[in-house]
């Protein structure tokens, strides 16, 4: 293998990415990075310190994709429909990007880093702004953001592993769950 022209962190990181999405994200190696970039294992290390190093930014670039897809999403949408845009962006972002959605979903919250965190709570913050219409109390609007990401991960879950087998339209089921969602909320918010 020859070494190549070009080649810099971000291209590593790219081409990371990449391989996550196709592959699975616990298949990008120092050695399956190297293979796909043709360059020899230790040629990597003039680009990235290891493994962990790698994965933490493929977590990041995760969050921080996750959170521009969120954002515009919900740009011009109203209240409750800023919640649908959200959860719909969310589920797109699992479907079209499998393997870093992996990352930000399993390994991030694992990662003690100053911007892995940073980029974590700009995900947080974005919900709990689309969430701050129901005029919710402080925790029971971080129950909200859980119960948000809890109905959503499993969802995207579910349908990754192809466990709707019924012939039932899944965007269907997401828009149900959503509207179930919002019911809720506003049941929540007369009660209190």
């Amino acid at each position: 293998m020859s070494p190549r022209q070009g080649l810099d962190f971000k291209k590593v990181i790219q081409t990371g990415v990449n391989l996550a999405n196709r592959e699975g994200f616990y298949a990008v190696t120092i050695a399956s990075l190297a293979k796909e970039l043709e360059i020899r294992p230790p040629s990597l290390y003039n680009h990235i310190k290891g493994l962990e190093e790698l994965r933490k930014e493929l977590a990041l670039s995760g969050l921080q994709q996750l959170y521009h897809l969120l954002k515009n999403a919900i740009e011009r949408a109203s209240a409750e429909e800023a919640v649908y845009q959200l959860s719909k962006a969310y589920v797109s972002f699992v479907r079209e990007s499998p393997g870093i959605y992996e990352a930000t979903a399993t390994v991030a919250p694992k990662i003690q880093d100053k911007e892995v965190q940073k980029a974590s709570d700009n995900v947080v913050s974005l919900v709990l702004n689309v969430l701050k219409p129901y005029q919710l109390p402080e925790n029971a609007a971080l129950h909200a953001v859980r119960g948000l990401r809890s109905i959503l991960h499993g969802f995207s879950s579910l349908e990754q592993r192809g466990g709707f087998g019924i012939s039932l339209s899944t965007d269907e089921t997401l828009a149900f769950l959503i509207r179930t969602f919002v019911l809720g909320l506003h049941q929540y918010e007369q009660a209190t």
